[in-house]
This record gives C-alpha cells, structure tokens and sequence, in this order.
C-alpha cells in the first residue's frame, strides 16, 4: 500500500506543511506559497492511495482471467438471442435506429453493473479474512479506499466493455468509432461502474455478510436494469416506470453512451453530471459506513 505520511492523517498533514518555519522569507509570503505546497502534496498522496487499490485489483485480474471470459457471455446472450430476436419483431419503436443498434450501449451499461452491484462482496471477503482491519487501521483515508474499489471494478468494466464492443463488430452493428466519443464512453463506463460499487459497498456495510448482500443484489439488480432505458425507450414506458426511470443513474449512463456511440439526443453535461453526483454520493457513504464491517 506503501508508506503512509508522517503526520498520520491529512488534515493533520496539510496544517503540519503550513506552519514549517521559512527563515529566509517573511512569515505572510512563506505562508502564502506554503499552502499550495500543501495541498498539492495531500493531493498527490491521496491520488497513490486510490492507485495503490486500482493496482491491486488489476494484479488480481491477471490472476483469473476465465472470469472476464465468463462475464462476457450474459451480454453476448443479449446481443445474440434476445437482440435479434426482438429486432425481427419490430415491437420497440427505436426511430431510425435498428434495435441491435439502440440495445448495444444498454448492454455496455448492463455488463458494467452486473459486474459493480455484487463488488461488496469481495469488501466482505476482505473483512472476513482481515484486510480490511488492517487498511482502516492505517493512515489511508476511508473514502480513498472506497474510491480505489470502485475505480477497480471500473478496470474490469472497460475489459468486459471491450468484448462488447468486438462482438458489436462480429455482428455488424454500427457504432461511432470516433475516437473522442469512444473516450466520452468510457469515462462514462467508468462512472457508472463506480457508483454501483459504492452501492455495492453501501449494501455491504449495511447486511454485513455474503449471503444477505448476494440475495439483494440479485433483488436489486433486474429492477434497476428493466427501469432504465436499455431495453426500451422512456417513451414507451407507462407513467410510473417513466418516473423511477428518471431517477436512476443507469438511465443517464445509457443516454450518454447512447449518444455518443449510435448519435441519439443526448444532454451529456446532465448524464456526466449526474452520473458524478452519483459516484461522489457512493463514495461519501460507503466511506461512512465501512467501520461496521470490523466492528
């Protein structure tokens, strides 16, 4: 995890650099120049703290690679069978799209949160076999580590969502291929996957065991996906679906993706917005709520 800061703790740190005597410059200029000092150094720590975590979890995908191979065959099964299937149908009104077209990016988002909503699962693993006693014991903020989760199970997304992306190729769907908007796609991959970790992790610090926190992830898994626009569009929803759709972040996540690779109307600045609300929101709670797995 490498080694913690001297002072123990940030705010501690930064008040530690501030008030370093400066023999050779007056107290108000040495202060002033000081302070940037500071906060860059607590920004550069706090980063390696959430990148200690990200590296961690990669070493462990590189240790079981059957696992991304696994997860690739649910959104395979979508594309393949129920994609096509409802595309000879013609049932979902999806405009000038073909349905395979308007179903891709919801099944970018479907394998992303398929994969984040049982990630406190593996916090649990941890609490069990005591790794996370000893991260919280240390100096590493509490949200860092929360955000070093998240951001790992986000590596594993863009993995699974690059399978997607060949299969989409395999089966001749037509994308945007541009380079920005595949960037634009996955910082929101990346969002996304980020906030249903911390869900995951929310949940997690609430049951406090495997066994409870799987049967609600199952529980609040398909509702979360079929009250989001990844099968249908909104439009097409009866009024209290259009609602709940509304207020779930997977809707934004798939209108962004949906915009920026099948160039439908998007608001990206609302979808990017909420989609970091989100995320920051997940990270503050889970943050809050981690001590009670070691208790």
């Amino acid at each position: 995890m490498g080694s913690a800061p001297p002072a123990g703790r940030l705010g501690v740190l930064a008040e530690s650099v501030r008030t370093v005597p400066d023999p050779g410059l007056g107290s108000a200029v040495g202060e002033a120049e000081r302070a940037p000092l500071a906060t860059r150094w607590v920004v550069a720590w706090y980063a390696s703290r959430v990148w200690a975590f990200c590296v961690a979890e990669s070493h462990k995908i590189r240790h079981d690679r059957t696992e991304l191979l696994t997860r690739a065959v649910q959104p395979a099964l979508w594309l393949i069978i129920f994609g096509q299937t409802v595309s000879k149908l013609h049932a979902v009104p999806t405009g000038h799209l073909t349905y395979l077209q308007f179903l891709a990016p919801g099944v970018l988002a479907q394998s992303g949160l398929f994969v984040a909503v049982f990630y406190g699962i593996q916090v649990i693993w941890e609490r069990d076999a005591g790794v996370l006693a000893k991260v919280l014991s240390t100096p590493t903020p509490r949200a860092a580590f929360a955000l070093g989760k998240a951001f790992a199970a986000s590596v594993r997304v863009l993995v699974q969502a690059v399978a997607v992306l060949v299969l989409c190729v395999v089966l001749g769907i037509e994308l945007h291929w541009n380079p920005i908007n595949l960037l634009g796609a996955a910082v929101a991959l990346v969002l996304g996957a980020g906030f249903f970790t911390t869900l995951s992790m929310i949940l997690a610090g609430l049951v406090l065991s495997r066994e409870r926190l799987m049967g609600i992830g199952q529980m609040i898994t398909m509702p979360l996906f079929f009250c989001s626009n990844a099968l249908y569009p909104v439009a097409a929803m009866p009024p209290w679906l259009q609602f709940l759709s509304h207020i779930n972040p997977l809707t934004y996540e798939v209108n962004a993706l949906r915009g920026l690779l099948v160039g439908t109307p998007a608001t990206l600045w609302l979808d990017y917005l909420v989609l970091t609300g989100s995320l920051i929101a997940g990270v503050i709670v889970s943050a809050k709520l981690l001590p009670r797995l070691v208790r």
